[in-house]
């Protein structure tokens, strides 16, 4: 693709609201920026700090992690390489996923577990208040309100601003509004996988962002429509999947993550692209 004539902007892409909290909608995931399989630190620590500095430059201003990331390795990593963070950063984190090693993930969201990783990311981060923390999964071995409550405690203790839910279909995220308010939900969808399709709409309904993981879900995309509609635009493919997302529904907060400044900035150039209906119409069909 082509150079764009002015430097890429996340702004292009509108804003989105976390309850009092207004950001950009189109954030950065910071799950790539550790060692392979999710696992340990990266090959180029520079590199990535050098990643989230840029994304700030390109006015990205949601940042969402995890404490499982790694473990530990992303937010210690953003922390390095932003703090003491600009005013309007909003920077989301999740517990409830315990690690063994690259590739392996085990759910552990007790409210014992959840209160002991919420106060990691808060060291690990240096903050007071973490702005976002979401339920990473639903843990089949507690009941979900156990777990949502231990949640709602940390908010009331001024520990979290904000709830969010992830891995959600609608009965979990009913109940969990139940029992505090929710702000967000992270479940996976793209262009090609569309399984939270009622999830999203839900959300657009009730003024929830819908954060979109593992958004650009490469190999589908490049069997679809979507390398067409990309020639016709001078984009890349990813572009055009991102742009989808952001055209589909007002509710979607897409974070796409890298651990390169220059797909960074293709990432984000992606708010600037503006699909037709005829485009909007073949990549639907």
């Amino acid at each position: 693709m082509a150079a764009p004539a002015t430097e890429p902007s996340a702004k292009a892409a509108g804003r989105a609201r976390l309850g009092d909290l207004d950001v950009c909608r189109l954030g950065f995931g910071a799950m790539r920026i550790t060692g392979d399989g999710v696992w340990g630190e990266p090959d180029d620590r520079e590199g990535v700090k050098a990643v989230l500095r840029r994304a700030l430059e390109l006015d990205v201003d949601f940042i969402d992690t995890a404490d499982s990331y790694g473990p530990y390795v992303s937010e210690e990593l953003i922390a390095e390489a932003l703090h003491p963070y600009p005013d309007g950063l909003v920077i989301a984190t999740k517990g409830g996923l315990t690690r063994a090693g690259p590739g392996s993930w085990h759910r552990d969201c007790s409210p014992e577990h959840l209160r002991e990783a919420c106060e990691g990311s808060l060291a690990r981060l240096r903050l007071d208040t973490i702005d976002v923390y979401q339920l990473h999964a639903v843990d089949p071995r507690v009941p979900y309100a156990e777990s949502v409550g231990a949640l709602a405690e940390l908010r009331d203790e001024g520990k979290i601003r904000h709830v969010g839910v992830s891995n959600v279909g609608l009965g979990e995220l009913a109940e969990a509004r139940s029992i505090v308010p929710v702000v967000s939900v992270q479940n996976r969808y793209s262009i090609s996988t569309r399984d939270s399709e009622r999830v999203l709409e839900s959300c657009a309904r009730e003024g929830l962002a819908f954060i979109p993981w593992f958004p650009l879900d490469a190999g589908a995309v490049e069997d679809s429509r979507v390398p067409e509609v990309a020639r016709a635009h001078g984009a890349s493919p990813m572009q055009v999947a991102l742009a989808w997302l952001l055209a589909h529904s007002p509710a979607m907060l897409p974070i796409p993550g890298t651990s390169s400044v220059a797909h960074l900035e293709e990432n984000v150039a992606a708010a600037a692209l503006e699909l037709s209906a005829e485009d909007l119409a073949a990549l639907d069909g």
